[in-house]
Parts: structure tokens; C-alpha cells; sequence
């Protein structure tokens, strides 16, 4: 089968096209034709192995895993003999949280792994895209802030991939809704659901003069000593960047009743009833996709290009 293999950690050019053997689902596996999978800034860290808590856990040298890609969507084509809950042809979202994979024409997956079918009003392509900055945004929402009716949250880089989705679910949750992002961006964010929008060329969020309940950098562009001014007494700051600064300083705030700072590990905290909620978001119209480009899976470098250059709006997605 066609996949794109990483040989070292390095510029997106260390991703290559390579023919490697088609897995046959055990006993208790799902095999599924993957159709689209996404390219974000982890995907992108992960090739690189910055930060370097990347190598301590996936390999020094090189990646313990040739093939990257995390959240992928497709369909069933076969499944084991002790599989109860999914059938040959069932369209279905999935994340590939431990050996990732997602950038080959097959996965096979535990039916246990995060793994859903996609209700039929959904199309592929935008059900890998909710998925890929909606669970994020939703761990850190829901779970980490435990967002409430009436609060006060601004997203820093509320047009990216996690930021879209967390402009979304804040207002479903029914939050006040500050977005930072660029002019370019203000109809996207505004349109996604936020109340107010800073303009971050214009506007330094972390002087303004009014405070708020979560302050969530959803790029890792703004550290918490920055965004202090602008938090409640007991207002809490996320980041999705694992530095070493963000993990000390949790330890440090989480022995007071004040502000905290807040860090998770999203990906490995992703289980089925989170992507099935996310899909019944979707499903409802509460959650809509946001698609910047697409690249077929041989270009897959050149989407890494792109991603890096910190412009992208939602997600870029590669079709197979």
C-alpha cells in the first residue's frame, strides 16, 4: 500500500513516498481504508522532534514510528472475528493516538481505540477536520477549564485549527467570546460564533483593560505571566505548547486558590465518547468545519510547509 514514510527527524523533506505491506486486522481490530487525514502544528513538531520532550518519548535518533498522522477518517473494509460493534463498510472517524499511522492508504485500530462511525450527513473530509482541533479544544474547554454559562474566555489564534473549534464550543457552552487573530481573519472568527474580536496587529490582548475567566493560547504564542493582567482572581490560563516554563508553572499555581496555569496532553486523553459528542455537535449544525486546503497524500511535505508558515485558517486536510 501507498504510505509517506518519515526517515529522520528534519525539514518536511524527510517525508517520502514508500510502498510498505498492507496490515490485516486481528482478532479484535477494525481495518479501514483511510480517505482524509489532517496536517497541524503537533504533526509538525512530532517530524521536527521539537520540543524535545518529543524524542525522550517517541526515539532520540529517530522516530520510533515511520509513519506519522494521527486523526484520520475513512471506511471499514474488514473487521476481526470478535469486533461487536462495527461492520465492513461503516464510515467511520478515528485517532491513532499511540502509533499513529494515519498518512497510509490503511490503519488497523482496536475496536477499543478512539473510534466512531460518522453520521451520514457529515462528509469525510470534515469529520477528520472537527476532530482534529475540536477534541483538542474540547479537553481544554470542557475538562480542563470546566467552562460555565456566562464566563468570560478569550482564544488566542481563534482561527487556526483549535482555535475555530474552541470559538465554537465555548459558545455552545455559553461563554462570552473574545477571538484574537488577524484582519484577514475577523469574518471567519466572527462568523464562528465570537462576541469580540482584537485584531493582534493592532491590539496586545494581555494589556487590555478587561479580565477574563479562561484565557486560552490555542497557538502557544503568549506565556502566563503575560496573560496574568487579563485573568480573574481565580481565572485560569491554557496553552497547548508542552514547554518546560508552562509544566513548572502549573505545579506552582496549583498550590493556590488564584490563577493557573493549565497545560494536557490532549491527544493521549481522546477516548470514543468525546469524537461521538463532537460528531453529534456536527451532525446538529452546533460544530461546523473550517477547510483551508486540501493536498493529496504524495504532497504531504508541502502541506508541513504550509502549516509552518502559521497561516493557515482550520485545518489543512490530505485526501487520498
Amino acid at each position: 500500500m501507498r504510505a509517506m514514510v518519515q526517515i529522520s527527524y528534519g525539514p518536511p523533506e524527510v517525508i517520502v513516498p514508500q510502498e510498505i505491506p498492507k496490515p490485516s486486522p486481528g482478532n479484535k481490530e477494525v481495518l479501514i481504508r483511510i480517505w482524509a487525514a489532517v496536517v497541524g502544528p503537533s504533526d509538525c513538531a512530532f517530524r521536527k522532534g521539537d520540543p524535545l520532550i518529543i524524542k525522550l518519548i517517541y526515539g532520540l535518533s529517530r522516530p520510533k514510528f515511520a509513519v506519522g498522522g494521527c486523526e484520520f477518517a475513512g471506511v471499514v473494509e474488514a473487521v476481526g472475528k470478535e469486533v461487536k460493534h462495527m461492520k465492513a463498510g461503516d464510515r467511520v472517524l478515528g485517532m491513532s493516538v499511540k502509533n499513529f499511522g494515519a498518512y497510509a492508504e490503511y490503519i488497523c485500530l482496536s475496536e477499543e481505540c478512539p473510534l466512531v462511525v460518522i453520521p451520514d450527513n457529515i462528509p469525510l473530509e470534515e469529520a477528520v477536520g472537527i476532530c482534529d482541533g475540536g477534541a483538542t479544544a474540547l479537553t481544554f474547554l470542557r475538562d480542563k477549564a470546566k467552562l460555565r454559562r456566562g464566563q468570560k474566555v478569550l482564544i488566542n489564534g481563534a482561527s487556526g485549527a483549535v482555535g475555530i473549534y474552541a470559538v465554537q464550543l465555548a459558545k455552545y457552552y455559553g461563554a462570552e467570546v473574545t477571538g484574537v487573530c488577524s484582519a484577514a481573519n475577523i469574518a471567519l472568527v466572527r462568523n464562528a460564533g465570537a462576541d469580540f474580536i482584537m485584531d493582534y496587529t493592532q491590539e496586545d490582548f494581555t494589556k487590555a483593560d478587561k479580565a477574563y475567566d479562561v484565557v486560552f493560547d490555542a497557538v502557544g504564542k503568549r506565556s502566563f505571566s503575560a496573560c496574568k493582567h487579563v485573568l480573574t482572581a481565580k481565572g485560569v490560563y491554557l496553552t497547548t505548547v508542552p514547554k518546560l516554563s508552562i509544566i513548572l508553572q502549573m505545579m506552582w499555581t496549583s498550590l493556590f486558590k488564584g490563577k493557573r496555569a493549565v497545560f494536557a496532553t490532549a491527544g493521549l486523553m481522546q477516548n470514543k465518547a468525546n469524537l461521538a459528542f463532537l460528531m453529534e455537535l456536527a451532525a446538529k449544525g452546533t460544530l461546523n468545519a473550517v477547510i483551508d486546503r486540501r493536498y493529496p497524500l504524495e504532497l504531504l511535505p508541502d502541506a508541513h510547509n504550509y502549516v509552518e508558515t502559521e497561516r493557515k485558517r482550520g485545518n489543512v486536510i490530505i485526501t487520498f
